[in-house]
Parts: C-alpha cells; sequence; structure tokens
C-alpha cells in the first residue's frame, strides 16, 4: 500500500507525467536495438557466426555475399515489418498524448493536453470525451463506452459543485499502489474529518468515453504508465504449437549432422593430406601448415560450405504462410454474422496450424452455446406452479408487447389482489435487482448487469409490478396503479461466490424488509427452520431443471431497526478496511442473511443457437472430445444428452460416479508400482465397462486434481462440468493438458471463461451478450458457437496439412542442396570446395526455390472445404500428428540424401569421358556446376508439383516462373559483359551458354530429373493404390460426393424452417457483478429526464429465431 496525498492546486508527493511511451525505437536506437532483438534470435546469430568465419581467407571458400545476401534480406523484411509496426504506435502515442481536456488551474477551468496532466490534477470531462487517466469520480452518473456504470460518492456530489469548491478541494486519499487487476481497486478518501470508501465503481478508467451523461469532475489518482490499461499493456504469455517445438528440434537436430559431417569430412581431409595432398608438388601452397592444423581450419570450413542444411528463411518463410492463413480466416465470408455485422478475426498469427491437432475442446455453455437472450417462462410461488397457457397483456398499458408468458391464472390472481404471496414475488423481482432504467420516447428501457436481470424484471413489469426510477438512496414502482417509492438501506450485489444478491429496505409504513434471489444450493442454507413450501419448491426446480430452464430462488425476511443498526455499523466498518475488503464484507454479508423466507422460484429459457448440436455431432466424428464448463445447474445437461442430439443415442451418462472409484484406482496404482518396475507395464483397468461410449456429468465440488480424474473422464466421450468457477475452468484444462499432453481448446464469451481461454492452447472468444472481455482474451473470435466447425474441420486441418508439406520438402530441397557438397568432397581432397557457382548457393532459397513451397503452404488443399465438413474423419491425421514428425523429418533426410546422389553421380559419370559436339570435351568444373545446379532447380519444382494436390493459376507460375527466372539470372551472371564490370565476383564467364548448347548434357539433366522423380511417383502411386488414406480415397471419388451434395442441397428443407424448442438450465445469474456497490453506500445517482435519449442496446426481450430442431 502507498499514502498519495492529492491536494487540488498544490504540488503531490507523487507526481508520474501522465504521457505514455507504447514505441519501442525512435530514429537512432531503431537500427542498433532491432538488429540487437534478431540477433537475439539463435539462428540469425549462428548466420552472423557463419558470415565472421567467412572473412576469414584461410578458412573461407564461399565468399561472404552468399551468407551476407540471405542475411539481409531476412534481417532486412523482418525489420521492416518492425518498423511498420513502430510508425503505428508512434502516431498513436502523439495522438493520445496531445488530446485535450479541461484542467483546474488556478482557479478556474483551463484547456490542456494529456501529456501534461498530473497526479491530483482535477479534470472535467463531458459526454464522449475520453478519460484521459485514473481518476476519483466527483459525482453524476458516468456510463463508459460498454455501458459500464460509475458514480461518485455522495458527498462530492454534494459539496463539490462549484469551480470554487473544487479548487479548495483537500482531502487525503489513501489507496492500494498501482496496478493491473481492472476488476478491484480499494481506497480510501479522509476529508473534513470524515473517511469515505472508495471502490473500483467510483473510479474512471483511463481510455474510456463517458457516455449518457453530459458533465463530471475527477480527481486524478494514477496517470500515465500508472494507470490500470498501461500496466495491462506488458508482454502476455506466448503459445507455441506443436509443430514450432517440432521444427526447432529438427533445426538442433540438422544443426548435429552438421557438426558430425564437417567434423568426418575434416578428418579425411587430414588423412588425405598427410597421404596425398603434402606430396603432390602442384599442391604447395608455401604455407608451412601440418595436416592437423589444415583439418581444423577444413572444419570450419565445411561448417560455412555446409550451412545451407540449417535453412535460415525457414523462419521468416513460416510466419509469411501464418499471416496468409490468418488472412483466409478473416475473409470467409460463411463465418460472417451478418445480425451483428461480426466476421471471424484471427488475434494471432501463430497458432493457425494447431487448429488442425486439436483433441480437447471446453466450452462455456450459456452465451456459448445459447443465445444469453432470456425469456420468462414459469414460476412456482407459495408451492403452486404457474406457466402453461398465453396471456393476453392488453390490459396492462405499461406492458411489454414483445414479452410472452403461458398462465392467466397467474395474471387473475394479481390482478384480484387477493394472495400476498404472489404480489411479495413480484415486489421482489421488481426491487431486488441493480436494473437501471432509461426513459426513451416515452418508453422504458431496462439496462442489466446481466440478461437474467433484464428477463426478471421484465417479467414483473408486465405483470404489474413497473419499475420506474431509482436513485442512490430510493427505488420508485408502479405496483399495478400506485406508485410507491421505497427506501434502499443497503444493497449487497451478487459475485460467483455469493452465487445471491440482496436489497434491504424500508417500507413506507417504516418496516423493514430484505428480500432475497440466488441459487437454490444457496437460498436452501439460509432458509429459516419454519419456511414453508421447502419441499414442493424443489419439487418444482426439479422439474424446471430437467425442462433445462434457469431456475431462481426468491425469499425474505423481516428486520428490527435495532437489528438494523448494528447490522449496519458493522458494514460501513467493512466497507472502510483497507486489507481484506470482500472478505470482510461476505463475513458481514452473511451474518444479515440467515433464517429467511421462501416465496418461491422463478424458471427462465435460454436457447440454444443455431447449428450447436450438428456442430458438436461433427466434431465429435472428428473424434475431438468436448467438455462443457458451465456455472449452471446440474439440470443443464438435458440439450446435450443423447435426447438431445448433441450426443449419440448409443452414449451412457453417469452422474456423480463415486469418488470411491478414485480411492480404489490410486490403491491399485500403488500396488502395481512394484511389479511395473520390474516387468511391463499393465494397462491401467478402465472405469467404464464401455470405455468411449460414456458421458460424464460432475459438479465442481467433486472435481479432483489428480491423474485418476483425468483418466476416467478422459475415458467418456463427453464430460459436463456444473457450478464450477472460473478458476475451477482453468484447473480442468491444466489437468488435461498436464497429464495427457493434449492440444486443448477453450471457447466462452464472458469474463468468467478469461482464465480458461488464457490456459488452453488456443483460445476462442464469443462476441456475444456478455461484453469482449473474452474475445480480447482469445486467439480466434467469431460471434456463434457453429463457426468453430469451419475453423477447426476447414481451416484448422488446411493450415495444418499445408504446413506439414512445407516444411517436408523445405528440409527435402535444403538436404538435396546441400548434400551435392558432400558427395563433391571425396572428388576434391576434402577441401571444403564447393560443387555450384557462388551466385547460385546466394540465390539458390531466394529465388529459385521458395516461391512454389510457399505457395503450396498458403493454398494447397486436399480436399474443398465441403468435403471436409461432410468427412469428419479427415481430420484424424492432425491429431496423430502423422504428416510432421521425426519420421517424415528423416525421410525427407533420406530423400534429398538420394537426391544428391543423383545429381552429383549421374553427371560425374556423364562428364567422365565424353566429348562435345565441337570436339571439345564438356568435363570441366564449370560445366559440371551448370548441370548440376539446372538438375537440382527442375527436380525441386517438378517435385513441389507432384506434391501439389490444388493447382490454380498462380501455383503453375510459380514453378514456370522459378525455373525462368533460374536460367534467366543465371545467363546473366555468366555473361562476359558482367564479368568486365566485376571480374572477381562472377568467375563462370561463358560457363552456362558453352555447357547448355550441348545436347548431350541436356540429356544429362533429362536423365538425372528423371531418375530422381521415378521413384517417388511410383511410391506415391502404390500408396494411393494399396495403401490409401481417407484423404485419398475421398479424392478418388470427389466427382461423386460432389455430386450427391448438390442433390442433398436440392432436397434440402427452407432454411427457417423451425422444430420445437429447446430448453436449458442454470440459476438466473451471470457470473459478473452488478452495479449494487455503486447504487448504494451513498453514492450519487441522478433521475434521468424523460426527453434525453437512451442507448441504442436494450435489455427488453427483442423477438429471436427459434433454435434449430435438437
Amino acid at each position: 500500500m502507498i499514502l498519495c496525498k492529492f491536494f487540488a492546486g498544490m504540488d503531490s508527493e507523487i507526481e508520474p507525467g501522465n504521457s505514455i511511451k507504447t514505441y519501442k525505437y525512435n530514429v537512432l536506437t531503431f537500427i542498433p536495438l532491432n538488429l540487437f532483438e534478431q540477433l537475439r534470435r539463435v539462428a540469425n546469430l549462428y548466420f552472423l557466426a557463419l558470415l565472421i568465419l567467412q572473412i576469414i581467407p584461410d578458412i573461407s571458400t564461399l565468399p561472404w555475399y552468399t551468407t551476407l545476401i540471405p542475411l539481409v534480406v531476412v534481417l532486412g523484411v523482418t525489420a521492416i515489418k518492425d518498423l511498420v509496426d513502430d510508425l503505428a504506435r508512434h502516431r498513436m502515442d502523439k495522438e493520445i498524448n496531445n488530446r485535450k481536456c479541461e484542467v483546474l488551474l488556478d482557479g478556474r477551468f483551463q484547456e490542456s493536453k494529456w501529456r501534461d496532466i498530473e497526479v491530483g490534477d482535477v479534470v472535467r470531462l463531458k459526454k464522449n470525451d475520453f478519460i484521459p487517466s485514473f481518476c476519483v469520480c466527483f459525482y453524476f452518473l458516468c456510463r463508459e463506452t460498454n455501458l459500464k456504470f460509475k458514480m461518485g460518492l455522495r458527498v462530492t456530489d454534494e459539496r463539490l459543485q462549484e469551480e470554487r469548491q473544487l479548487a479548495e478541494f483537500d482531502a487525503l486519499i489513501e489507496c492500494e499502489e498501482p496496478n493491473n487487476r481492472l476488476d478491484k481497486f480499494t481506497g480510501m478518501m479522509q476529508w473534513q474529518s470524515e473517511r469515505y470508501p472508495l471502490e473500483l465503481d467510483n473510479m474512471l478508467l483511463r481510455g474510456c468515453k463517458i457516455r449518457n451523461t453530459e458533465e463530471c469532475h475527477g480527481l486524478v489518482v494514477f496517470a500515465g504508465a500508472d494507470t490500470k490499461i498501461m500496466r495491462n499493456g506488458g508482454k502476455t504469455r506466448f503459445k507455441r504449437t506443436k509443430i514450432d517445438e517440432l521444427m526447432n528440434y529438427m533445426v538442433y537436430t540438422i544443426f548435429v549432422l552438421l557438426i558430425l559431417v564437417s567434423a568426418g569430412l575434416a578428418i579425411g581431409h587430414t588423412f588425405w593430406y598427410e597421404e596425398i595432398g603434402s606430396n603432390a608438388w602442384y599442391l604447395f601452397d608455401g604455407k608451412g601448415q601440418n595436416a592437423s592444423y589444415r583439418g581444423f581450419l577444413s572444419f570450419w570450413g565445411y561448417i560455412i560450405v555446409l550451412n545451407t542444411m540449417v535453412p535460415i528463411s525457414l523462419y521468416v518463410s513460416v510466419e509469411v504462410i501464418r499471416l496468409g492463413q490468418s488472412k483466409f480466416i478473416n475473409w470467409d465470408l460463411q463465418m460472417y454474422f451478418a445480425e451483428k455485422d461480426t466476421p471471424a478475426k484471427a488475434r494471432t498469427t501463430t497458432l493457425n496450424e494447431q487448429l488442425g491437432q486439436i483433441e480437447y475442446i471446453f466450452s462455456d455453455k450459456t452465451g456459448t452455446l445459447t443465445q444469453n437472450v432470456m425469456q420468462f417462462k414459469k414460476c412456482t410461488i407459495a408451492g403452486r406452479t404457474y406457466g402453461i397457457d398465453p396471456v393476453d397483456w392488453s390490459w396492462n398499458q405499461l406492458a411489454d408487447k414483445r414479452f410472452e408468458f403461458m398462465d392467466h391464472s397467474l395474471v387473475a390472481c394479481i390482478r384480484s389482489r387477493k394472495d400476498k404471496d404472489v404480489t411479495e414475488f413480484f415486489k421482489l423481482l421488481s426491487l431486488c435487482h441493480t436494473v437501471m432504467v432509461e426513459h426513451n420516447d416515452g418508453d422504458l428501457v431496462y439496462q442489466a448487469a446481466s440478461p437474467d436481470e433484464g428477463a426478471l424484471v421484465t417479467a414483473a413489469r408486465n405483470f404489474g409490478f413497473v419499475f420506474l426510477s431509482r436513485t442512490q438512496d430510493t427505488i420508485t414502482i408502479r405496483e399495478m396503479d400506485q406508485e410507491m417509492t421505497y427506501e434502499m438501506l443497503a444493497l449487497l450485489d451478487f459475485n460467483s461466490d455469493r452465487k445471491r444478491m440482496t436489497i434491504i429496505l424500508k417500507f413506507p409504513d417504516g418496516r423493514i424488509r430484505l428480500y432475497c434471489k440466488g441459487a437454490d444450493t444457496v437460498i436452501y442454507e439460509r432458509l429459516a427452520p419454519n419456511s414453508r413450501h421447502k419441499e414442493t419448491t424443489q419439487t418444482a426446480l426439479d422439474i424446471f431443471a430437467n425442462a433445462t430452464l434457469r431456475t431462481l430462488c426468491l425469499c425474505y425476511k423481516d428486520i428490527s431497526a435495532d437489528e438494523y443498526e448494528a447490522w449496519s455499523r458493522k458494514h460501513k466498518d467493512a466497507q472502510l478496511a483497507m486489507y481484506d475488503r470482500d472478505i470482510a464484507l461476505d463475513r458481514v454479508y452473511e451474518e444479515i442473511e440467515c433464517n429467511l423466507l421462501l416465496i418461491g422460484a422463478t424458471a427462465i429459457e435460454d436457447k440454444l443457437q443455431d447449428g450447436v448440436p450438428e456442430t458438436i455431432a461433427t466434431l465429435a466424428k472428428a473424434d475431438i472430445k468436448i467438455w462443457v464448463l458451465t456455472g449452471d445447474k446440474k439440470g443443464t445437461v438435458s440439450p446435450f444428452s443423447p435426447t438431445g442430439k448433441c450426443l449419440s443415442s448409443e452414449i451412457v451418462c453417469y452422474f456423480h460416479v463415486s469418488s470411491e472409484n478414485l480411492r480404489i484406482r490410486q490403491a491399485n496404482r500403488r500396488n502395481e508400482l512394484p511389479t511395473t518396475r520390474r516387468g511391463k507395464k499393465k494397462p491401467a483397468e478402465p472405469f467404464f465397462p464401455q470405455p468411449g461410449k460414456n458421458a460424464l456429468i460432475i459438479t465442481g465440488g467433486w472435481l479432483v486434481g489428480s491423474i485418476d480424474f483425468v483418466d476416467m473422464a478422459c475415458e467418456c466421450e463427453a464430460v459436463i462440468c456444473c457450478r464450477v468457477t472460473p478458476k475451477q475452468k482453468a484447473n480442468v484444462v491444466s489437468l488435461v493438458k498436464k497429464y495427457k499432453k493434449a492440444v486443448t481448446l477453450s471457447i466462452g464469451d464472458g469474463a468468467n471463461d478469461v482464465n480458461m481461454i488464457k490456459t488452453a492452447d488456443i483460445g476462442v472468444g464469443i462476441s456475444g451478450q456478455e461484453g469482449m472481455q473474452a474475445v480480447m482474451s482469445s486467439d480466434y473470435a467469431f460471434a456463434q458457437f457453429r463457426y468453430l466447425e469451419r475453423l477447426l474441420l476447414v481451416h484448422g486441418r488446411w493450415s495444418y496439412i499445408r504446413m506439414c508439406k512445407f516444411l517436408r520438402f523445405f528440409f527435402f530441397k535444403n538436404f538435396a542442396f546441400t548434400l551435392v557438397h558432400f558427395w563433391y568432397s571425396f572428388f576434391s581432397g576434402y577441401s571444403s570446395q564447393v560443387a555450384y557457382e557462388d551466385w547460385f548457393i546466394t540465390l539458390y532459397n531466394l529465388c529459385y526455390s521458395s516461391l512454389p513451397v510457399l505457395l503450396v503452404g498458403l493454398l494447397d488443399q486436399d480436399v474443398n472445404d465441403k468435403l471436409s465438413l461432410k468427412f469428419p474423419k479427415l481430420y484424424l491425421p492432425g491429431q496423430q500428428g502423422t504428416l510432421f514428425n521425426y519420421r517424415n523429418f528423416f525421410i525427407s533426410l533420406f530423400h534429398g540424401i538420394f537426391v544428391s546422389l543423383i545429381i552429383f553421380f549421374i553427371p560425374y559419370g556423364a562428364f567422365l569421358q565424353t566429348m562435345g559436339q565441337d570436339g571439345e570435351a564438356p568435363s570441366d568444373y564449370q560445366s559440371f556446376a551448370v548441370v548440376t545446379a539446372s538438375s537440382l532447380v527442375f527436380i525441386v519444382n517438378l517435385q513441389i508439383s507432384l506434391d501439389t494436390s490444388y493447382w490454380t493459376f498462380v501455383n503453375c507460375f510459380a514453378v514456370l516462373g522459378s525455373i525462368a527466372i533460374y536460367f534467366g539470372i543465371m545467363f546473366d551472371i555468366h555473361s562476359a559483359g558482367i564479368h568486365v564490370l566485376f571480374p572477381s565476383a562472377f568467375t563462370f564467364t561463358g560457363a552456362a551458354s558453352n555447357a547448355l548448347r550441348q545436347p548431350y548434357l541436356w540429356l544429362t539433366i533429362i536423365l538425372t530429373v528423371g531418375i530422381s522423380l521415378l521413384p517417388v511417383i511410383c511410391i506415391q502411386f502404390l500408396h494411393k493404390t494399396i495403401w490409401p488414406s481417407v484423404g485419398d480415397k475421398v479424392q478418388r471419388n470427389r466427382k461423386k460426393y460432389e455430386m450427391e451434395m448438390q442433390e442433398e442441397e436440392k432436397k434440402k428443407p427452407p432454411a427457417f424452417q423451425r422444430g420445437r424448442r429447446s430448453r436449458r438450465s442454470a440459476y438466473a445469474f451471470s457470473h459478473s457483478r452488478g452495479y449494487a456497490d455503486l447504487i448504494s453506500s451513498g453514492q450519487s445517482i441522478r433521475r434521468r429526464p424523460p426527453t434525453r435519449g437512451g442507448p441504442q442496446d436494450s435489455i427488453r426481450e427483442v423477438p429471436q429465431r427459434e433454435a434449430e430442431n435438437i
């Protein structure tokens, strides 16, 4: 904790500036700092070391530019990307720091720039102004862009109305030190010998916008880098894909191979020099170096010559492919939700191929699988259940015409005013909430912390108990035809731990009554022993839950004035606690929330989103296991049971399997340990009689953090965890990642899903009714759960296949290119001489072989998107990792060895004893280098053509263009003109034209290419004929399947045909806090005049399309 003094008009003890700096570079530091950051990568540092070695004449047989040019290109591309990003940050910083704001200076408000604001300044904010820093709100209701309610203390609202009063303000604020917690703030204000609690609801967050408020004032508490939004700008946890990890290990493997090969060749050179080189007079160089020293120099020479085994352009190429794949996701119109104008968004570019390897999906329910649009459907009051026949609302002028309810008897009971329980029921619904009301053109518009609350208040409104307005001290409702105002003494808000909310009211006749609503599990624990209707209400709750409705219990109790006064003093002390304030408040809340009397319960319907059952069924066919982690009741399982068609009818559901099974399993494990050390490990006995044909339904309190629990859950095709907290959601994901080493995906729509989304390998956010917290923490975002099917089975699978094919071919082409030097060393005395011309080595990976393989990584697809969705089993190779692993790596290595062997020895045999048409022997080194290089370019480009499954004009152009570029550049650098300009750099004068005019050498190139490609063609033919994969079978019958799909499209019913309704259950609360803290405890709120417009988004019930036939 830090003690901060803030005196308006005086110097503060702590004065951090309000300017921000998010950019990384300036004009002077860009080049050195960017180079330093890039050279911290092992691959770049390795090539820099090679470049330094190439400068040493005794070591290098290659000119320095063969390494410098590729290194400069790689560093340059990355630097340009970093520069563009940083220039955007510069512009944003400049724009934000130069924004204008009114600041209280010299007793009056003057316009000032944000960067000049200091801690302790008083700022004046008007409607649509951005908040310049972290401030204490003085007065007026303040609503930020996402309609979060903020209000000042009552004392500041009453006493700080004029500029003179603001200038004389001399409070002492004690608060927590700057931190990154956006959901919490603890502070206290001492002013005029009084202490007032400060909480997050009193604070204005930097970067938010003032809405629906004409003017408010604020005191700057944290400025600049100390504000919460800037503290949250730190580095996030970097997620790596499995392919990333494999790729890094393979690069290390290549590096080890490089060292071993170089060491072997260096030893060979040592022996060769002792036996042959030192005795050959024509090799005498006058250096006087012994064989061992020459072998040492040869080792470093081969490290340089064979350095292309470690591909310098690999990482840059991978980033380009990932960027392109992310753009394809963003551009996919079939993942665009037109109703909300929401496209799919890839918020990261590093995880695309991981989407093709998902084994477990962890999903929230409310708002993710459901629409999160609530409708009041049934209720039970004093043991009697209502909700059968449709109701006509014409008798109520203030009713919401779009509200539907099925029971005339309840309306008749209310209108008769004879049943006190019914009256108390709807009076509670109209009073016990944190809903805010706007008057929009004579209509009431409710804004609630959760859709559940909005539905309940709307229900009370239709039944004649209309919530009209509220201040910090009062709530006004219309009870049938009579307007009543109640004094609000305390409001104990809902949170995910309490699972209830309470309001304490003083009635006009002086009575004090407590109203409470919450989940049945917490309400029943607090009921008085003499409370009636507990059994009948519990029976109704079970019926509602089985009908998949979200339930909520309502209760009350009367409080004496003395009891309330004693409790109120404890409540105020808890509010002023600087340490563990939440714990102190919860303890005080428990004292008053006891001995309650049950009134009844509500039941709210939340419909499934369109396409959810079909999506879950399709993903299950792809062997993806789906776990639903929800804070709702056990009745939630109904839509996801076999009868709901989300799971197969063969699935057996297990509810709360006894933990005794876990203890037995753990004991068996301990007993098996001694035997497993001596012999082969015995497979564990399954928990269920039919592994893979089960579904497990458990509650959060039953979760066990052990491998036995994970083993048991993973035997099930689906797991549903009910009543779990946000922390438990993240723990479940961590358990599966830890014990199963599986690739996981979490999907959710609310703030309570953020931990789960961040913990999983891939996080997906649904942009729904719960705000943007989940989306901002996610890797991918879209508007509907059904789009997950296309994200995984189409984009994920394609990305995985493309990346695997790219990496396999990239390694192959580099091995085939580099190992020619290895074979050449046997004929050059192991002297680290190169088999190619220097410029071919420089441009091979940049120009001659990069574009075709890059386009395969971007565009290739084995089958189209419709067939990918029709055959989910095509997804299995990604889960099993069969397309890229060490086996594939060594296949690429041996394929490269084979091709390099052919490329070297066939031209070598052809050049051994031959004569050209002009009578000259074309068996010189330069002609040999031209033939091997030409053969290599043909082979790698034709090989990628054989591996391409999806041909476009761009692919064809890339293959032919790469070959054309090779010959064009080769003839240019072998020309006499460029040799005259740079005689030392271009030494192959006329080599290409002299060699390639010989038909004999063209036949050699054709023979080399044919022998290299023929085994590949044969192996591919045998595989697709004798051992075809699922993809091969689908490709073979592609036209047949496409015709079948066209026939199915014609027979399809209209897109908007609807079947029966779907329902699901829960307790009717979201996991987010309401607005109780800012409404109560002396905080200010003013009644809105009817003429002032309200926000566009209303919590009123809106007609929604019914769910698909489930």
